[in-house]
């Protein structure tokens, strides 16, 4: 289980390009993967119960009389 928490003291820089985690990744369960994704959006954006919601977007199409 993924653990919400940030460590301040720790600071690694990486190569984007060199590194490849995506074996890792695929052996994890689609829940944890989801987890770590939800983790990296509060990091991101904060807990902001608004942004915890997906956006409804309705549009209304005009059918064609023939």
């Amino acid at each position: 289980m993924i653990r919400e928490q940030i460590r301040r003291d720790i600071f690694e820089v990486t190569n984007l390009h060199e590194a490849d985690d995506s074996a890792y990744w695929r052996n994890r369960k689609p829940v944890e993967r989801l987890r770590a994704v939800e983790f990296m959006r509060k990091v991101m954006f904060g807990n902001d119960r608004v942004s915890q919601r997906l956006q409804r977007v309705l549009t209304v199409a005009q059918l064609k009389e023939n």
